[in-house]
C-alpha cells in the first residue's frame, strides 16, 4: 500500500502554479512549497490515556523569490485571496533590500538559483493504513502493552506507551520543477519505570519507520527487552572516571556520528564561520576504519524524501570515507554562497520557518568485525548501550553523550556489572581516531525522536549504524 498525497494540496495545485507562473514575470527566480501535515498522538501509562494533534501537523505555503541581491521569503495558510498573497510577496522583497542598506549591514548576495526542468514524485509504502483503524482500538493496544509490561515484575511502578502517526505530503513549484511526495511514519515508545530500595530507574526501548499500524506488533516484540533492562539498571553502580576501552551499540554509535558529524558538517555554518570542520575537509578525521554518510537516500527511515524543502532532491553523502573528510551536508543557499553542490538537506521545522542545513539518516556504515571478536578485544572497558540525550559544539568539536549504561567487560568477558548512568566526552578527532573494529551487523537506524538547530528548529532525523570499538572519556 502506498501513502497517497492530500487532496487538498491536489486541487489547490492549478491555483499554485498560477501564483508561480505570475510572479515569474516579476522575479528571475520563484519557487513555492506547500504542506499538509495530519498527524495524532496516543499515549498510556498508570494514571491514564490521552490523544492529541502530532507537533508536526500544519498547513501553508511558503514562496521564496529572488530580490536582486538575495532571496526574499512570504510564508502563508489562506487561498482565499492570491491577489493579497502576491501584493504581500512584492512589498517584502522590496522591504528586506530597503531595511537592511538603511540598517548599515553589508547586504549577503547570492547568485540565482539555476533550476533544472524536472517532474517527479515518491510515496512510501506501509502495510495497514493506521489512519482506517479507529482511536478505541488503537488505546486498547497500547493499554495491553502497558499491562504485559507491568506484569514482568512487582518493582515496576509504570510503563508508558506512546505511539504516533503522521503523513506528510508536500509540493514544490518553480518555473522549472513539479514535485510532489506523501510520506507516512508512524513511531512507537515503551519506556519502563521501576523502583526499589536503592531508587528510581528507567529505560526505553523506541521503533520508529515508514511504516503503518503494523509497528503494534513489532512493540510487543520489545517489552521483555526494555523491563529487563530496567530491572538490570536497578542494580547498577557508579562508574568510576576514566579513559577506557568502550564498544558502543547502534544507538550510541548513531549518537556520536549525529553529534560529532551531523551537526559538525552542517554547511551554514561553514558560511558562518562557525564550524569547526570546514577546516577539515579533505583531511584525515577518524580511523580508516570508519565511513559515515548522512542522506534522505542513505537509508530509509524517518529522514527520507525525494526531495528538501527548497526543492533539491535528496542524495546519499559519504560524509567520512576511510577517515577522510569527505563533504559536508548542504541546504541549497549555502551551497550557492560556497560554491558547492547542495545535498539536498535544506529543512524547515514548518511553512513558517527558515530553511537551514539540517540532517536526514545519519550512520556509521558497517564494517568487517563481528561483535564477538570485538568483546574478546576489550582487557578493561564497557558495552555502552541505549542514550538518553547528546550536545555538540560544532564552532570546537567537543561532544557530550549521556548513555543509559555500560556492562563491564574484563579480559573479553561480562564481568555481570553494570554501571549507569554514562557520560562520554572529548574531542571528536581523538575519538573517532580511536575506532580500531566496526561491527559487520546489519544497519540498525531509529528515528523516534527529533533534532533541534541549537535549541529550537526542530525535524525529524534517524540515527544509528552498527557497534564500534574505540577508546572513551567517561564519568
Amino acid at each position: 500500500m502506498k501513502a497517497k498525497l492530500s487532496l487538498f494540496l491536489k486541487e489547490n495545485k492549478a491555483l499554485l502554479k498560477e501564483l508561480v507562473t505570475n510572479l515569474g514575470k516579476y522575479y528571475k527566480y520563484v519557487s513555492l512549497l506547500g504542506i499538509d501535515t495530519i498527524g495524532t498522538n496516543y499515549s498510556t501509562s498508570v494514571r491514564g490515556s490521552g490523544v492529541n494533534d502530532s507537533n508536526w501537523k500544519e498547513r501553508g505555503f511558503v514562496v521564496r523569490v529572488f530580490n536582486g541581491v538575495n532571496y526574499s521569503e512570504y510564508s502563508f495558510n489562506s487561498l482565499s485571496d492570491m491577489e493579497v498573497v502576491k501584493t504581500r510577496i512584492d512589498e517584502i522583497a522590496k522591504s528586506d533590500i530597503t531595511s537592511l542598506l538603511n540598517s548599515g549591514l553589508k547586504l549577503m548576495d547570492f547568485p540565482l538559483i539555476q533550476d533544472e526542468n524536472m517532474i517527479d514524485e515518491y510515496t512510501s509504502e506501509l502495510e495497514i493504513d493506521p489512519f482506517v483503524v479507529s482511536p478505541d482500538d488503537k488505546l486498547k493496544a497500547l493499554n495491553d502493552i502497558m499491562k504485559q509490561g507491568l506484569s514482568k515484575s512487582d518493582k515496576f511502578i509504570d510503563f508508558r506507551v506512546s505511539y504516533e502517526e503522521v503523513k506528510i505530503s508536500k509540493i514544490f513549484l518553480s518555473t522549472e520543477k513539479d514535485l510532489s511526495q506523501a510520506i507516512l511514519y508512524t513511531n512507537m515508545n515503551l519506556v519502563a519505570i521501576a523502583r526499589n530500595n536503592k531508587g528510581i530507574k528507567y529505560d526505553f526501548q523506541g521503533i520508529s519507520g515508514l511504516k503503518g499500524y503494523e509497528i503494534i506488533d513489532e512493540a510487543y516484540t520489545k517489552i521483555d527487552k526494555v523491563t529487563k533492562s530496567v530491572l538490570d539498571l536497578l542494580d547498577s553502580e557508579r562508574l568510576i572516571p576514566g579513559e577506557y576501552e568502550i564498544i558502543c551499540d547502534p544507538s550510541v554509535s548513531g549518537l556520536i556520528a549525529h553529534e560529532a558529524f551531523g551537526h559538525g558538517v552542517e554547511m551554514d555554518m561553514f558560511v558562518k564561520k562557525r564550524a569547526k570542520g570546514e577546516e577539515f575537509v579533505g583531511k584525515q578525521v577518524a580511523s580508516e576504519k570508519v565511513n559515515m554518510r548522512d542522506g534522505a537516500l542513505s537509508g530509509v527511515e524517518v529522514g527520507t524524501y525525494l526531495f528538501d524543502d527548497e526543492g533539491t532532491l535528496g542524495t546519499d553523502t559519504l560524509v567520512i570515507e576511510k577517515s577522510i573528510l569527505n563533504s559536508g551536508i548542504s541546504d541549497l543557499l549555502s551551497a550557492l554562497k560556497l560554491g558547492t553542490i547542495p545535498t539536498g538537506n535544506g529543512r524547515r521545522e514548518s511553512f513558517e520557518r527558515k530553511a537551514y542545513a539540517r540532517m536526514t539518516n545519519t550512520f556509521f556504515e558497517s564494517g568487517d568485525d563481528t561483535l564477538e571478536d570485538m568483546i574478546k578485544s576489550v582487557k578493561k572497558g564497557y558495552v555502552l548501550e541505549g542514550f538518553f540525550s547528546g550536545m555538540e559544539d560544532p564552532k570546537n568539536w567537543g561532544i557530550q553523550c549521556v548513555i543509559a549504561k555500560g556492562r563491564e567487560v574484563i579480559n573479553g568477558e561480562f564481568t555481570g556489572k553494570i554501571v549507569s548512568p554514562v557520560t562520554l566526552t572529548g574531542y571528536v578527532p581523538d575519538l573517532l581516531k580511536s575506532i580500531d573494529m566496526v561491527s559487520n551487523d546489519e544497519l540498525d537506524l531509529s528515528g523516534t525522536g527529533a533534532c533541534g538547530k541549537g535549541h529550537k528548529e526542530w525535524v525529524k532525523t534517524s540515527t544509528g549504524g552498527t557497534y564500534i570499538k574505540a577508546i572513551g572519556r567517561l564519568s
